[in-house]
């Protein structure tokens, strides 16, 4: 966001209840490192990153999602990207892919740079935010309709992978190689235990080997792209 330093607007604060232009008002308002969200009408400020439990894990999540995006015509990536999903939620998910409208998408970039709408993927990277990230969040993300929901929680060195299915969220299971395939996204596969040892080596083998497939060539060409 382009902020602008002001003494007049007060400070966002963790448990706010803000509309959301009373929360866009005070954030445009903060330093530049600042990082808010707003969930269910109130704010979450986040905790200060540390390497282990947020800043390497999301590098890695960014980077697998990378390789896909770049073999991938059509297929947007945004990283910490503010989502407007509606007048209650104002999240800044770790990542999210994205269809554009013209192809299907249910989401858009604003006049103002933002993302309005609902991407077919968010990822989040929760270590202390693991409570809002699995409850308060996975709840309004199922209601506004995201499609794919993965939250790493990172004390645990677990990852869940959701599907909206009939309005719900059901858990993505691994197949018998341990890989979770992406129901939105024909060739996102992600060999879930190489991630958590961090085997990046395995990660990126196993997601080619998702790219290669019929299913993936049949979304590029969906998307206009031969």
């Amino acid at each position: 966001m382009s902020k602008q330093l002001s003494v007049s607007v007060p400070r966002l604060e963790s448990g706010d209840r803000l509309t959301r232009h009373e929360f866009e008002s005070r954030y445009v308002q903060t330093p530049k490192d600042f990082k808010a969200e707003l969930i269910e009408g109130v704010v979450y400020v986040a905790s200060p990153v540390r390497v282990k439990n947020h800043g390497r894990p999301h590098a890695y999540i960014m980077g697998w999602l990378f390789a896909y995006v770049a073999a991938t015509p059509g297929v947007d990536i945004a990283d910490n990207s503010t989502v407007r999903l509606d007048l209650d939620n104002e999240p800044q998910p770790d990542a999210l892919l994205r269809i554009g409208p013209e192809v299907g998408g249910r989401s858009f970039s604003t006049d103002d740079d933002y993302i309005e709408g609902s991407p077919e993927l968010l990822v989040e990277i929760a270590a202390s935010s693991a409570a809002v990230d699995m409850n308060t969040k996975l709840n309004a993300y199922r209601r506004n309709g995201i499609q794919e929901y993965l939250v790493w929680q990172t004390y645990e060195n677990r990852l869940d992978w959701f599907y909206l299915q009939e309005g719900e969220y059901v858990p993505l299971q691994t197949d018998a190689q341990g890989i979770i395939q992406s129901r939105v996204f024909p060739g996102l596969w992600l060999a879930v235990d190489a991630l958590l040892q961090g085997n990046l080596a395995i990660v990126l083998a196993e997601l080619q080997k998702g790219l290669l497939t019929l299913e993936h060539q049949a979304l590029i060409g969906r998307l206009g792209h031969r």
